[in-house]
């Protein structure tokens, strides 16, 4: 089997990474792993299978983020994501939300460490594509390294040999799920204290992660780092990423980036997309840069409507254009 590259990778995001988004992310990076949103299983199996888990072959290397916890229906899931195509199948075991606690999947599963063993082994028995489990560092009160390490090693002996730890515990009652992303404290070294104990396994850091300079402190402890939401604040810094981590010699201007997806979305238009699916990924494409306020009014003037058509679009390589010229001036 084919060893996947996890050196850097852009987190499973819902309402974020659907496909149009991971296409846009490509435009930037070739090299970054990309992961769907949550797909829970019922979904995958009996909703429209089309609409939820196709994929543009320019989105490789692609990874289907699974929820749930029944081990039959993660099994059947782990093999359709293998036949369409899928480079991965990944297991949430950190989301907090109220709903994904409801249905048994999540973050909840840390308290089930013999269920999880049991669904990775199916999920593993099921397909050949590799499985990969992402997980807090702990729970409510529980953020204990024996703990962590024990569940990791239940993982690991039912087959599972990659790990995506998000570097702060899961608060189960009491915050929305945006608040666990802020408000419990991010703790690096145990992470890096499980890589160290650990060093046959895959051990990938999330939580906090924006800077070069960071990533490259990471990588000094662990295989590989996620980064979720400052990819999407600011997509573009993706092409550092390339440029310093990858070494990329060639990488397109933000005026290329933007060309190419007016490619695309003529193409999805057509196919019936509507052009706000495809262009709300793009409101961060200038950020931090001049022209980033113009960008963004005229997406939402022109494009951000359900109703939005094509012909709109493709004025918006004048802003883009003006922006560029402007960022050249302001060198």
């Amino acid at each position: 089997m084919q060893k996947i590259n996890r050196k850097v990778s852009v987190a499973p995001m819902m309402d974020c990474t659907d496909r149009h988004d991971r296409y846009f992310l490509r435009l930037m990076s070739k090299n970054v792993m990309l992961y769907s949103e949550m797909v829970a299983t019922k979904s995958a199996i009996h909703g429209d299978r089309k609409k939820i888990l196709s994929f543009s072959p320019e989105e490789k290397p692609l990874a289907l983020q699974v929820g749930g916890s029944n081990k039959l229906e993660l099994a059947e899931v782990s093999k359709i994501a293998e036949d369409l195509g899928y480079d991965e199948i990944n297991i949430n075991l950190g989301c907090p939300s109220k709903k994904v606690q409801k249905n048994m999947f999540g973050a909840c599963l840390m308290k089930e460490p013999n269920l999880v063993a049991e669904c990775i082994n199916a999920m593993v028995n099921s397909c050949n594509i590799p499985v990969t489990a992402k997980t807090r560092i702990g729970f409510d009160n529980t953020e204990d390294f024996e703990y962590l390490n024990s569940f990791i090693h239940k993982m690991n002996g039912a087959g599972c040999k990659t790990f995506i730890l998000h570097a702060r515990k899961a608060i189960l009652t009491g915050l929305s799920p945006k608040q666990n992303l802020n408000i419990p404290k991010l703790n690096y070294n145990m992470v890096y204290k499980i890589k160290e104990q650990n060093p046959d396994l895959e051990i990938i850091i999330n939580g906090g992660i924006s800077k070069i300079d960071e990533i490259n402190n990471h990588l000094n402890f662990c295989d590989g780092v996620m980064i979720g939401r400052s990819i999407y604040q600011n997509p573009y810094s993706l092409v550092e990423i390339e440029k310093e981590i990858f070494g990329t010699k060639e990488n397109p201007t933000r005026e290329e980036v933007a060309a190419k997806l007016l490619e695309y979305l003529e193409k999805e238009v057509k196919l019936g997309t509507k052009v706000n699916h495809i262009m709300r990924h793009t409101v961060g494409l200038y950020h931090g840069q001049v022209g980033s306020k113009d960008w963004k009014r005229y997406l939402s003037d022109n494009m951000m409507a359900r109703d939005s058509d094509f012909q709109k679009a493709k004025h918006i390589m004048t802003i883009v254009q003006n922006n560029e010229k402007a960022n050249l001036a302001s060198a």
